[in-house]
């Protein structure tokens, strides 16, 4: 049996309680762009975005009740190309007022850490490609 043939993430969501707060907060912020509404008998209760710098494609649904579920936990990372962007991306955070636990050095590169949307939602930010160190056996194990 061969492994099945994959391509990257097609798309990440998330549920919100505020539509219209989170779709401003990831437009101002992180420059998302409105690309589909999504309405049901009339209302908008999802949007898709895409990004014009590479970052993948978002779509956020209106649902309180799962909003609250999963404020704190950090569903996904996105990456970002080096030092210097990371860097860059938290100086842009800063500038719009978005607290964030600044840019550490990891093991396996950069991470800009404690970014959260108006929900809670923890975003996290990798620089990519992942830098493993060299002869680090797969799979390898890591304790807190």
């Amino acid at each position: 049996m061969s492994t099945p043939l994959l391509d990257g993430i097609h798309h990440l969501k998330l549920p919100v309680s505020d539509l219209e707060k989170s779709l401003d907060w990831y437009t101002t912020n992180l420059g998302y762009e409105l690309a589909v509404n999504f309405v049901e008998q009339g209302v908008r209760m999802g949007v898709s975005m895409d990004h014009p710098r590479g970052g993948p494609e978002l779509a956020l649904r209106l649902n309180p009740d799962r909003t609250a579920a999963a404020a704190g936990f950090d569903y996904f990372a996105i990456g970002v190309p080096g030092q210097e962007a990371i860097e860059g991306l938290a100086a842009h955070l800063t500038e719009h007022g978005v607290d964030h636990a600044g840019v550490l050095r990891t093991p396996v590169g950069w991470v800009l850490l404690g970014v959260h949307d108006p929900d809670g939602h923890e975003l996290r930010f990798y620089t990519v490609p992942i830098e493993l160190p060299e002869g680090l056996p797969r799979p390898f194990t890591r304790e807190s």
